[in-house]
């Protein structure tokens, strides 16, 4: 059996918007983005949604980072280190709502009101992950998400960051489109040869559209990737629910396979975002975490490792000056974690055969 890691959805109307798209011969950041950015708002819960090129772009034009380690039950940001990395160079919290599972808010909230920090989610994983009764990406100033293949809202490649205060998302437009001063939340300009009073508002022969307020990115999504988003904005609770049974069905098989592999826990209080399986290899197993990818694999059952530790397992951060161990619950996951697959092309058959698999596995390996 073959169980892909992810898999996307491109409706009917999503390639009939893409043939118009092309038609028109209109394929940058158009009504179709402008389209997509107001229903995805809509749907998170968020007066804004500023769409752009990709998750990370995301990220970059909504943080600061603040490095703290992670709880090895939750794979999130362990709240209980928080305040002793606060400096006085801190403007924001981030917390990783990781695999869709959602951060502890109220605390990160406290303590974001004492210090007056920003808190801005990373939701990349977490589309329809809810906290307390509340959606994930209205919990903060800003939420970043990932709109890539895998994940449940997809346009392809893409991210999108939500909030509700007017200003930050007229910066987020100007931030990504390099800075510009025209950043109107729809832009006659961009749509035809139109007239906009806006324009020479300067000064004489200032055109606004060439005046660079701020440093920016070039990060505009595209009119066919929000015409694949559109399509799966109109399927979403049909993807949601399909993953989230995946995801919670495999939660509770998993129990069995303690100690020797863990996974997260759903709490009463939540709903995870269904963007895989997290299991993490325990050292109680006889066998290491790349053999037992390497058995996941020959029974083709595609496999990611979870995220490293970034400034102590990744070289692109030892600029940052740290040192393995500083991290240590991080690295132990870096060092021993997977995901897989709970995607809407799979069901119960898939399933069991992934609890199969592992059965198989562990019976020769602790």
């Amino acid at each position: 059996m073959k169980i892909p890691f992810g898999t996307i959805s491109v409706t009917e109307r999503s390639k009939k918007i893409i043939g118009e798209v092309l038609e028109a011969n209109r394929l940058s950041s158009g009504k179709y983005v402008r389209e997509f950015e107001k229903k995805f708002a809509e749907l998170v819960g968020t007066k804004e949604a500023v769409a752009v090129s990709t998750g990370t772009d995301a990220v970059a034009l909504a943080l600061a980072v603040l490095y703290v380690d992670v709880d090895r039950k939750t794979l999130n940001i362990d709240v209980a280190e928080i305040e002793e990395k606060i400096t006085k160079k801190t403007k924001a919290i981030v917390p990783v709502h990781l695999m869709g599972k959602p951060a502890d808010m109220d605390r990160i909230n406290s303590i974001a009101e004492k210090y007056n920090l920003y808190v801005i989610e990373d939701a990349a994983e977490a589309h329809g992950a809810v906290y307390k009764g509340r959606n994930i990406g209205t919990l903060g100033d800003m939420a970043a998400y990932s709109l890539y293949v895998a994940h449940i809202i997809s346009t392809v490649e893409g991210g999108i960051v939500t909030t509700d205060n007017s200003d930050f998302a007229e910066i987020l437009r100007s931030l990504r489109s390099h800075g510009r001063a025209c950043k109107c939340e729809s832009c006659v300009l961009n749509k035809a040869s139109a007239y906009c009073d806006k324009r020479f508002g300067y000064g004489e022969n200032e055109d606004i559209r060439f005046i660079f307020e701020r440093i920016g990115f070039s990060s505009k999504m595209n009119e066919m990737e929000a015409a694949v988003g559109i399509g799966n904005l109109d399927i979403y609770y049909e993807i949601l629910s399909k993953r989230r049974e995946n995801l919670y069905y495999l939660i509770e098989e998993f129990k069995k396979f303690a100690p020797y592999l863990t996974t997260i826990e759903k709490e009463s209080y939540e709903e995870i975002g269904p963007h895989a399986l997290p299991i993490v290899v325990q050292e109680c197993v006889s066998s290491t975490r790349t053999e037992f990818i390497s058995f996941m694999e020959k029974k083709g059952i595609d496999t990611r490792n979870l995220f490293s530790s970034m400034p102590t397992q990744c070289a692109g951060f030892r600029f940052l000056g740290h040192k393995v161990g500083d991290f240590p619950n991080a690295e132990y996951i870096g060092e021993r974690g997977i995901h897989i697959g709970v995607h809407q092309g799979l069901g119960k058959k898939e399933c069991n055969y992934i609890i199969d698999t592992i059965e198989e596995f562990l019976s020769v390996n602790v």
